[in-house]
C-alpha cells in the first residue's frame, strides 16, 4: 500500500500552516512551520502569486495532507460525496472525517492521524465488537467503538489516554472515558471541522 514516506514537517511549510502531523511536536518549539515559516526549496522565501487553479490546488493539498490519504483515495471520496444529497465539499468532509482513523485521532487514542492509522492497522480497535484493522473504514451513526481488552493494559494507550484526558471529542461521538467505549452518534457536519478549509474550492477544482 503506498503511503507518503518523507518528512511530514515539509508538508506544513508548504501549505503555510501546522497541519498537526507529528502529533506533540506540532505544540512545542520544535516545530518546523514555527521556525521556518516558508515553502521548504531553495525558492521557498521568494515571492509567489497564486493563481486560482493554484488557490484550488492547494486547498485540495492541504485537506488530502490533513487527513492522510493520497490522491486515488481523496478522488474517490469527492465522487463518493458528488453522488450523496446536499452540498458537496460539506459531504466530502464528512467522508473523511468518518474515517476509522479519524475517529481513533478524534477520540484521543492516539496524538496523530498517523499513529492512529498505524494502530488501525495493528488491530487494536474494535466495532460492534468485530476486529478492524483497515484505517479507511468509514463509521455510520449507531456503531460501537472500543478498545480491545488486550490492549487496554498496554502502558502505550495508558500514557496517550492520560495526555489526551482534556481533549473533547466532537459531538458526533459520545466517548465514555472510563469504558473506552464510543458510539457514533450522528453524521459529522461542517460545524464538528474546526481546521479551516474551504471545501469549496476543492469542488471547484475538481469540477473542471
Amino acid at each position: 500500500m503506498a503511503r507518503y514516506t518523507d518528512a511530514v514537517c515539509r508538508l506544513c511549510r508548504r501549505e503555510g500552516q501546522k497541519l498537526f502531523l507529528k502529533g506533540d511536536r506540532c505544540y512545542t518549539e520544535k516545530c518546523a512551520i514555527d521556525r521556518r515559516p516558508y515553502p521548504p526549496g531553495q525558492h521557498g522565501q521568494g515571492r509567489v502569486k497564486t493563481s486560482e487553479h493554484g488557490m484550488q490546488l492547494r486547498e485540495k493539498q492541504k485537506a488530502k495532507r490533513y487527513y492522510g490519504v493520497l490522491e486515488s483515495q481523496f478522488h474517490k471520496y469527492y465522487e463518493m460525496a458528488l453522488k450523496r444529497k446536499g452540498k458537496t465539499g460539506e459531504n466530502l468532509l464528512a467522508l473523511l472525517e468518518s474515517r476509522l482513523d479519524n475517529t481513533v485521532y478524534r477520540l484521543g487514542f492516539a496524538m496523530s492521524r498517523a499513529e492512529a492509522r498505524q494502530l488501525v492497522l495493528h488491530g487494536h480497535f474494535m466495532v460492534n465488537g468485530k476486529r478492524v484493522n483497515v484505517p479507511s473504514f468509514l463509521v455510520k451513526p449507531g456503531m460501537i467503538i472500543t478498545l480491545r481488552d488486550k490492549s487496554r493494559n498496554l502502558d502505550k494507550f495508558k500514557s496517550v489516554i492520560e495526555a489526551n484526558a482534556s481533549r473533547m471529542p466532537p459531538k458526533w461521538l459520545e466517548y465514555d472515558r472510563n469504558a473506552l467505549v464510543a458510539k457514533v452518534a450522528a453524521v459529522p457536519e461542517r460545524g464538528d471541522i474546526d481546521f479551516p478549509i474551504e471545501e469549496q474550492l476543492i469542488v471547484e477544482h475538481y469540477s473542471k
